[in-house]
């Protein structure tokens, strides 16, 4: 199942004239906001939370339930086209904070959004999952500055005597008699429902792990079954998902992580967890990885390449366009060329493998140089075409070749002529080209005088010549 729906085309499964109506499941209140601003936008990233902002702003108008709108209002109202805002709703699905309704009618949809409430700042600092995911994300400093602001000061009321009076203490009934018209009054009508305040459900993780197997390997260990809570339960999966964790190696770490009860600490579980990847890979705390940013080929099994044009196909798919920049050139992309590189990548909507065939073949046929305009023409050219696979990028490269070399010298040409006309034109007054034209006659008045001179001299020289001994009497 992983990452299937995001392989779908999106147009399939939504288009701009689909009407759609916000709900809220209960009350969102101004703590809600500051949660989803701290803590789940840094995960979810600034769009996927205006879409969330914007849903939440149009149920505030009729409390529970907005009016019904169209996709196409979206669009414009956050400057997105359909297939961004598709993805981000995906998002906020997959983080818990939107659930999705739909139904058919004839050939358009209607949508149901609900707005999800998101997790308490106790109950996501102890999720075991978003936490870590957001350490990972903002760093040691940040997070701890966040885990302040969402904590006060705690106070031992056990040194404090309850004093709180009881209700029969401070108030009494008139009559014990039932009053069935108010009991059944205070029931809602029909289509009704009271406006209340609803708990976070959490990540909605689909269950996949094997509890029974789990059990079968802890039989063995005379652990009993009743270790297995509901909440441990629950971080089991989160630990799971989070560290790529089997059943078998699970059960090994449970064994580390059950105390002298034969109870399961929870912390110690998560702790044994965490230990045991960064022990088998080495690595840091893993990171949250939207499925949209990969291609089809890291969801399928992988086949070993055997032609070099295979080799790299691979490299291209796999590779972050900063190192296939690093890699061509032997040294660290500029910030300039990054920025240039991730906006179109962002503005044409191209998977980073397609990104990469354009950067390698940008920089060797433009003798090593990122153009952003030239980069940005093939990048639209790939977008209309509807270029989403490396292969399909080096195909239409190949065969588009002569025309992106025109494309290409019609811009070298351009720049030339602009280094022609580079020579600054002002604008002159009129007295300019009148004392011009009056400087050019005077020269050429100087000019004629000259020439009638020498006239003169050479009509003397050639009489002279031509009586040569010949003196006047």
């Amino acid at each position: 199942m992983k990452g299937k729906i995001l392989m779908k085309m999106f147009w399939n499964e939504i288009q701009p004239a689909d009407q759609y109506v916000v709900r809220a499941n209960g009350i969102l209140n101004e703590s809600d906001r500051k949660i989803i601003t701290f803590l789940y936008q840094p995960l979810i990233g600034s769009t996927c939370f205006s879409l969330y902002m914007t849903l939440w702003a149009e149920v505030e108008e009729n409390r529970l339930y907005s009016q019904a709108s169209t996709h196409y209002h979206l669009m414009n109202f956050l400057d997105r086209n359909l297939q961004e805002i598709f993805q981000e709703r995906l998002n906020l699905e997959g983080i818990g904070l939107l659930k999705t309704y739909m139904r058919k009618q004839g050939d358009l949809r209607q949508f149901i959004y609900e707005l999800q409430p998101p997790l308490s700042p106790a109950q996501f600092f102890n999720d075991g999952m978003l936490n870590i995911f957001l350490y990972r994300k903002i760093g040691h400093a940040h997070f701890t500055r966040l885990k302040h602001f969402f904590s006060d000061e705690w106070i031992d009321h056990e040194v404090y005597q309850d004093i709180t009076k009881s209700f029969q203490e401070v108030f009494s009934s008139s009559e014990q008699t039932i009053d069935y018209e108010a009991l059944s009054g205070s029931k809602t009508m029909d289509g009704k429902e009271f406006i209340d305040r609803k708990e976070s459900a959490g990540l909605p993780l689909s269950d996949q792990f094997d509890f029974d197997l789990l059990q079968s390997g802890l039989a063995s260990t005379m652990i009993p079954k009743n270790v297995l809570t509901p909440a441990v339960k629950e971080t089991i999966v989160k630990l799971s998902h989070l560290y790529g964790i089997n059943e078998l190696n699970m059960k090994n770490i449970i064994l580390t992580s059950v105390d002298e009860h034969d109870r399961i600490d929870i912390e110690v579980l998560r702790k044994s967890a965490r230990d045991w990847f960064q022990l088998e890979t080495g690595k840091d705390l893993p990171k949250l990885v939207h499925l949209s940013s990969l291609t089809t080929s890291h969801d399928e099994k992988k086949k070993e390449p055997l032609t070099k044009e295979e080799q790299l196909i691979q490299y291209l798919e796999e590779t972050s366009p900063r190192q296939v920049l690093t890699d061509i050139s032997e040294a660290m992309p500029s910030n300039a060329d990054m920025q240039a590189v991730e906006e179109v990548m962002f503005q044409q909507n191209l998977p980073p493998g397609v990104v990469n065939v354009l950067i390698q073949y940008v920089m060797l046929k433009t003798d090593m140089k990122l153009s952003k305009a030239y980069m940005e023409k093939i990048a639209s050219h790939w977008s209309r075409k509807k270029i989403r696979t490396v292969k399909g990028a080096m195909d239409l490269a190949k065969k588009e070749h002569r025309n992106y070399l025109d494309w290409a010298n019609k811009k070298q040409e351009n720049n030339k002529k602009s280094r022609k006309k580079a020579i600054r034109t002002e604008k002159l007054p009129d007295w300019f080209h009148e004392d011009q034209q009056e400087t050019t006659v005077n020269q050429q008045k100087e000019v004629d005088h000259n020439f009638e001179e020498e006239k003169r001299q050479l009509q003397e020289q050639l009489r002279k010549r031509s009586n040569p001994g010949g003196e006047t009497n």
